[in-house]
């Protein structure tokens, strides 16, 4: 079969979905990776035949203006949110994201290119990062099924259930729905109409471990084990010798380089791992360093090192709570310490639920916001979590257990019967 995958915003996303690319690619199928021109060079890179859609999306450019102001440890205890779900103003906060995020990710030009060659090329399957909204409305215009790919914890079936309870319950005028407003007329120019099946996919890969919440509702998920990609990379020279001391990874993966930057602080991440008895590997670039006065002794500053090499020599990593990142830990059995990003609504996308998640099963640590984390609060979770070998040994546990969840290999069957199920069914 023909399967086209959509993906958007940056390296990461285009990451996420390469395993399963290329184990449909293996089994015999036609695979084609469709961006915004951006990433074109980068599909290239993985392998695979690039189609341009829409217009460059600049993302520092249009992201970076509004970004908070940068964050500052706060002078009280660290709070640790819930991954939240939606209970207040849901429709508030669908409508921020439609009005200002999701149009920005995913232009018309991107949906009149895609729909234009999705009806030449005719795809059995497409599928698309769960922000990229052309992929549904191209596969009903020609025919094809469509599945989702979830890079995190499903936000937007979050809030979408949390909508649908506000609208239900609403005494006063009927709630709009933001979304149905937005791409109810590009589905009316293919002669479709709006279904919840465009925003949530007729069915959903889902690469999170079971502990992260799903929201109640009727989204079929198809459970995915996160296989880690890293892109083109070399492997260093001084990997290849065993560590003299026990390594901490300290990251805050690629995404934010390229993108807003609303990060915890890089001179404290470096306070907190000073001075203590580990060799710190930071992959961290020249702007990330910017405000950094001095480098520790015992930390080495890797601009980019492939995680699958690395993590395997790790005793931990501290990071951010990107979903690669997460992932990969995982993959590897090493314990986290997670400082989620505050920008805008990422935490809706996972790092909350994962980091809570993760502490509550003992393989790791909730140390704090970007905003609220001190070098003092990252030092004692540090030591904590290297010399109390339950940590370890929890961690390992979480990775036998995502062993059992099926590779995209293992999926190849399921996603031939289900395209054969729903192709040309709306």
């Amino acid at each position: 079969m023909r399967v086209l995958f959509l993906t958007c915003l940056n390296k990461s996303h285009l990451y996420a979905m390469t395993p399963l690319a290329w184990a449909l690619q293996i089994a015999g199928h036609s695979v084609r990776v469709a961006s915004q021109p951006d990433l074109a060079e980068d599909v290239m890179r993985t392998g695979f035949t690039a189609v341009p859609v829409g217009d460059p999306l600049n993302l520092e450019s249009k992201l970076g203006p509004a970004q908070p102001a940068a964050p500052r440890p706060g002078p009280g205890p660290v709070v640790k949110p819930v991954q939240s779900t939606f209970p207040e103003e849901p429709h508030a906060h669908l409508s921020t994201i439609t009005d200002g995020f999701f149009p920005m990710i995913c232009p018309d030009r991107m949906f009149d290119d895609l729909v234009d060659y999705a009806v030449g090329w005719k795809p059995d399957l497409v599928v698309w990062n769960t922000l990229a909204f052309a992929g549904p409305v191209a596969a009903l215009a020609s025919g094809a099924a469509h599945a989702r790919l979830l890079f995190g914890a499903d936000g937007l079936a979050q809030i979408r259930a949390a909508f649908h309870r506000e609208r239900a319950g609403h005494t006063g005028a009927a709630l709009n729905d933001p979304l149905e407003d937005w791409l109810g007329p590009k589905l009316e120019r293919i002669g479709h109409r709006f279904t919840e099946e465009v925003v949530l996919g007729q069915w959903t890969m889902d690469p999170m471990p079971s502990w992260v919440p799903h929201p109640p509702g009727d989204v079929h998920y198809v459970p995915m084990r996160h296989v880690p990609y890293n892109g083109p990379s070399v492997t260093p020279e001084w990997l290849s010798k065993p560590p003299a001391r026990r390594r901490v990874c300290v990251t805050l993966g690629t995404s934010h380089r390229e993108s807003h930057g609303i990060e915890v602080s890089v001179p404290d991440l470096l306070e907190g791992v000073a001075d203590l008895d580990v060799e710190v590997v930071a992959t961290l670039n020249r702007r990330q360093l910017d405000q950094v006065d001095s480098v520790p002794d015992n930390v080495r500053i890797a601009d980019f090192v492939p995680l699958n090499v690395l993590l395997p020599t790790c005793s931990a990593i501290v990071h951010h709570g990107g979903t690669a990142t997460f992932a990969a830990a995982l993959e590897h059995g090493v314990p986290q310490l997670i400082a989620p990003s505050t920008y805008w609504t990422e935490r809706w996308w996972g790092p909350v639920a994962e980091a809570n998640g993760l502490e509550a099963r003992g393989a790791g640590l909730y140390v704090g916001d970007s905003d609220t984390l001190t070098a003092e609060a990252l030092r004692d979770g540090l030591v904590r979590v290297l010399d109390d070998p339950a940590f370890a040994a929890r961690a390992a546990a979480v990775r036998t257990e995502r062993l059992a969840t099926p590779t995209p290999n293992d999926l190849v069957h399921t996603l031939e019967r289900l395209t054969a199920q729903r192709r040309g069914t709306c």
